[in-house]
Order: C-alpha cells, then structure tokens, then sequence
C-alpha cells in the first residue's frame, strides 16, 4: 500500500512538471525573442515595430535575464513596456486660464 502511495505521488509530481513546462512560454534570453514575444503581443503584428524593437533591444537590455525578464511579463505588459501607457504618452492639452 505505502509503494501504490508513494507511486501516485510520483506520477503527481512528474505530470505537474510536463503540464507547467507546457504552460510556460519559451524564454530565449535574446533580442529576437523579446521583440517575437513583443509582436506576437501588439495588435496588427506590425512589422515596422518589430525593426524597431531589434534595432533598440540591445540598448535597453543589457543581459539575458533582463531579457528573459522581459520575455515573461504578460502581453499587456510587454506591449505597455515598450510604447508605454496611453496615460503617459498621450499629449496633455495645456489648460488656458
């Protein structure tokens, strides 16, 4: 009986593993993949955005796990992290007194 147990607990174990390995993104550590993870992310897919996020990548990051950092935030945040928030980049009209 103690064997059936400790052998379920096991397979538990082990298939937690595959299905959280399964789940997780792929994280590359490189410029490619952040600005693939980026595109895949924006709506429209933009090509011109992704030239310009290979071309700024290497001056943002400085290693692979700021990289990999990246590469693992949801999209919403990825997007967010590179073009900002509408709050923080739409222009304020000025108040006329």
């Amino acid at each position: 009986m103690k064997g059936i147990v400790l052998g379920l607990l096991l397979a538990l174990l082990v298939a937690g593993c595959i299905v959280k390995r399964l789940n997780s993104r792929h994280l590359t550590g490189t410029c490619d993949g952040a600005c693939a993870h980026y595109i895949a992310c924006k709506p429209g897919h933009p090509e011109a955005d992704r030239a310009r996020c290979v071309q700024e990548c290497p001056q943002v990051f400085s290693d692979r796990d700021s990289i990999m950092g990246y590469e693992s935030l949801a999209c919403a945040d990825a997007v967010e992290y590179v073009d900002g928030s509408a709050k923080k980049t739409a222009g304020t009209p000025a108040v006329v007194q």
